[in-house]
């Protein structure tokens, strides 16, 4: 079994990691009924799940993981074949199915393979975005291959409980099988990894239903069936949640005290009252990222110099002013933007320095050298407040005092309600706003919150403080399923 990393790099077996033993031989457990039900995996690696019922078949994409398998299993029949390309053209159908599918980024997935499983899917009513990984066609891949009644058990990312183009995927397992339970575990099965991983079952394929079954469990043990679960309306996830499944870690009288805050009169949204986008994408930031003694140096007039925010660490408590600006500038930061309108005559001191080595070098980045004018950066605004985009323990959110700009490492906030903005961000601080951020972001790994601007827009507030206990201890157990560790108690 292999579960691939995104962080993977070359020389790490292409970022496989095995199936822990008494994970595989649980998954086993769980879906083979009778010694005769034959099994597949569609990516066996080294053959653990294999190893669990003799009636089994593996397909393998890595030579080495396939002949280590057929070493250890040689009465299991194991192909060294991609698995997308093999189950376009098989006629072969199983009773159950169990595996790790290897986790591959959109940008890495491609060629025959991503061209097969586009199909597969499509053959099956499912439509991915590009942004979707490998597993996600992986798991209807493999459920097309089962026959009826069929059951299959997979590990999968903890992204099942938060990424956008999961939605589609339960859609479809929900009109694909009679069940279908997803099992939150807060330790790391593979504590080698940053991301988390959660288990998914399904059975009875054929079949369809209205509810996901969820369990959270705080370690996993091995055991024979999946464990006990509640269920959920999908309707109903899909309307309050958006089908998101992180939100169900907590308890229901937390879940709905957050649902409730929301409905209450003077909530407001982000959205209600700003616009969030991400800062510009220079192309080339060590080239238009300057110091003072730099600029300086160089000669570059004062008006092509524009300050900027180029990291949410720099975000704190108190705005970004000129005073911040001033100590940057003393400590000689790279925090000046080499700001060039894209037409008109340029300085000689601003022509000399993109004619420089660093000058050539900079333009033949991709960003740079597909924009009209490659010298200028599209995107650059001044936003009223900046908002981080990634952090660790609270999310924090600054004013913008110095008509700064920001890279796409942080949210640029643009208000454009004063008066709800005023009501809603004197609230930043409240237990329900902080909770918001962890429910509306997601979980990055080692620790760090994400929050795209999609999700930012959706982050609530309140005037009312009925319900901060709650909401404090909520937030405290969100941060612990994200494994962020030695933070600071949460401001009440």
């Amino acid at each position: 079994m292999n579960f691939v990393s995104p962080s993977a790099t070359t020389g790490k077996v292409a970022g496989q990691f095995f199936t822990p033993n008494h994970v595989a031989k649980s998954l086993v457990s769980w879906v083979v009924r009778d010694p005769l039900d034959q099994l597949l995996d569609p990516s066996c690696g080294e053959g653990a799940i294999l190893a669990h019922h003799s009636r089994s078949r593996g397909v393998e994409r890595d030579p080495y993981a396939a002949w280590v398998a057929r070493e250890r299993l040689p009465d299991t029949n194991i192909d060294n074949i991609d698995f997308f390309t093999w189950a376009a053209d098989t006629a072969e159908r199983f009773d159950c199915a169990a595996g790790n599918p290897p986790f591959i980024r959109y940008q890495n997935f491609k060629g025959l393979s991503k061209a097969a499983a586009t199909l597969i899917c499509q053959t099956n009513g499912v439509a991915f975005s590009g942004l979707s990984s490998a597993w996600a066609p992986f798991l209807v891949a493999t459920s097309a291959l089962l026959e009826k009644g069929g059951r299959m058990a997979f590990v999968v990312p903890a992204e099942i409980g938060h990424a956008t183009y999961a939605v589609a995927l339960l859609d479809y397992l929900l009109a694909s099988f009679s069940k279908v339970q997803v099992i939150a575990i807060r330790e790391k099965l593979f504590p080698r990894l940053s991301e988390d991983c959660w288990l998914l079952y399904c059975e009875d394929f054929g079949g369809k239903t209205e509810a996901v079954h969820f369990s959270k469990v705080d370690r996993f043990e091995e055991c024979k069936a999946p464990p006990s679960s509640e269920a959920h309306n999908w309707a109903d996830l899909k309307r309050d949640w958006s089908g998101r499944l992180r939100p169900l870690i907590l308890s229901s009288a937390a879940r709905d005290a957050y649902l409730t805050a929301g409905r209450l009169r003077g909530a407001l949204r982000f959205a209600d009252f700003a616009k969030i986008g991400i800062g510009y994408i220079s192309g080339a930031n060590d080239f238009f990222h300057l110091s003072p003694s730099q600029a300086a140096g160089l000669g570059i007039p004062e008006e092509f110099l524009v300050p900027t925010v180029r990291r949410g660490k720099h975000l704190g408590a108190l705005p970004i002013d000129d005073d911040t600006i001033a100590r940057w500038k003393a400590a000689d930061e790279a925090c000046l933007l080499l700001a060039i309108p894209p037409t008109g005559d340029l300085p000689p001191q601003v022509t000399a320095y993109l004619d420089t080595d660093e000058g050539l070098e900079a333009r033949r980045s991709y960003k740079c050298r597909t924009r009209g004018s490659w010298y200028s950066v599209p995107g650059v605004i001044r936003p009223d407040y900046f908002l981080q985009y990634m952090s660790g323990a609270d999310v924090k959110l600054a004013r913008n005092d110095c008509a700064a700009a920001c890279t796409n490492s942080v949210h640029g906030v643009q208000i454009t309600d004063m008066r709800k903005s005023t009501i809603a961000l004197s609230t930043w601080e409240a237990p329900l706003t902080k909770l918001s951020c962890e429910l509306e972001g997601h979980p990055l790994g080692g620790g760090m919150l994400k929050l795209e601007p999609r999700e930012a827009t959706r982050l609530l507030f309140s005037p009312d403080r009925e319900g901060d206990e709650l909401f404090f201890s909520a937030t405290e157990i969100m941060r612990t399923w994200r494994h962020l560790g030695g933070h600071a108690p949460i401001g009440r």
